[in-house]
Parts: C-alpha cells; structure tokens; sequence
C-alpha cells in the first residue's frame, strides 16, 4: 500500500486523525480500507507512522500508531532536472520516473526543438504534477518534488547550482563516468541536469552551453530516446555519488 501524506496536526496523541476529504474518499471509498488493516502515514516534518486503523466513521479514520521514525527515503545531495518536454504519455513517465529517483524538481524548458508549444505546456503542469504527488506516494517519499513554471534555460540558470551538466550524446567531450570521476558530487551539493527533446539541441543552445562552459556528457555508445535518457542518467548519477 503506498504512503499517505498528512499533517503534524493529525497526530492526536498515539493517534493519528484523517479527516481531510481527498485522503479519505481515497481510502474509505476506493480501497476500502477496513478496521485492523495497517496504514503507512507521512508528515510535512519526513516523520513515517505505522498505523493500524482503529475506527472509520462517515467523516474520518483513526489510525493507532505503532512505529514511527524519520524517513530515508531520500538523497543526501539536491537533484534538479531541466528538460525539454515530450508529447503525450513520454513526459508522463519523466515525471514519475524521476520522482521515483528522488529528484527534488523539473524545470520543464521550451527548447528550439521543443515538440510542444509553450500554450499547450501551460496547460499540462497541473497534471504533471499530480504525476509527481502520487508518484511520491507510491514511493514512499517524504518530499514531494516541484514541477516548476514553463521556463528557459537562461531563467534556469539564474539559479545557483553547484553542478551543472549537460547530457548530449553527439556533441559530448566526454561520459558522464569520466566526469564524475574527477567532479565527484559532494553532500548537499545541489546538481542540476540538462536533457534536449528528441530532436536535440540547437546550435544556439549548445553556444550557449558552451558559453557557461558547461560539460558535455555522454550516456555512452547509444542513442537513447529522450524519457530513456532521463531514466540512464539520473540513475547513474546517483549509483556515481560515493556520500
């Protein structure tokens, strides 16, 4: 069963009070959650609650605590993601996927060869981001990631990352092994990645790469459809991290 989100406020005690609508229609009405069965419950502070349910009323559950402690679900560095997104159900799997690896959010960028106009993006951040809440939920993470406002890579970069890297398999200087070989990621780094739409990137985004002399890395021999490279390298950047 996936973890639960709640509030500190909740906790009553040894109990823990659900009461708020969209976690009990999701539990009463759709499981059917029944008296005696266990319930994985988390708060805005990353504390985890085991639980039994105790009691179910037309309004509410309550939830005995049985373990609680700090979860660890979680990285020890900040994992940002700026991508170009994809159409249809391959940006949907991005959100999950990246979310399932502890990404902390996803700049979605118009890119010159962006497969979606920046109208129709707009009108997808909602749901891409109700992606990332239930994927957190499935998780079990603490933290739910942000996906942020359609954006640039020129606004993106107004923000202070300690690493930036840019994932571009036919103009790379070098793999991603190589470079993190001798730039090892270090705690609390805060470390963003870069991934083009299927098309690839511009010349003018790569003069703008180069301009900021950013690194460009290769996931190796392959070529990797863009989803399949945001799955490869986050992966690999976090089996890289030596924390």
């Amino acid at each position: 069963m996936p973890h639960f989100f709640i509030k500190t406020e909740d906790k009553k005690d040894n109990q823990i009070i659900i009461s708020d609508s969209e976690n009990y229609r999701h539990l009463a009405k759709a499981l059917r959650i029944k008296r005696g069965e266990k319930l994985f419950l988390i708060d805005e502070n990353q504390i985890q609650y085991e639980t039994v349910v105790k009691d179910i009323d037309s309004s509410k559950i309550i939830c005995e605590i049985e373990k609680a402690y700090p979860s660890k679900r979680d990285l020890d560095f900040d994992l940002y993601l700026a991508q170009s997104p994809l159409r249809s159900d391959a940006q949907l799997t991005i959100m999950e996927k990246a979310t399932e690896l502890g990404i902390r959010g996803v700049y979605p960028v118009i890119t010159d060869n962006c497969a979606l106009n920046k109208t129709v993006l707009s009108k997808k951040q909602e749901k891409w981001q109700k992606v990332m809440y239930e994927a957190s939920k499935q998780c079990e993470r603490a933290k739910i990631p942000t996906c942020y406002d359609i954006t640039t890579f020129e606004n993106v970069f107004d923000n202070k990352f300690d690493k930036i890297i840019v994932l571009a398999e036919r103009s790379a200087d070098e793999s991603l092994k190589q470079y993190l070989t001798k730039n090892k990621i270090k705690k609390s780094e805060k470390i963003l990645v870069i991934i083009g739409p299927e098309g690839g990137f511009s010349q003018k985004e790569f003069d703008l790469f180069r301009g900021k002399n950013l690194p460009l890395l290769s996931l190796g021999d392959l070529i990797l459809k863009a989803e399949t490279a945001v799955i490869v390298g986050l992966g690999n950047i976090i089996y890289e991290y030596k924390g």
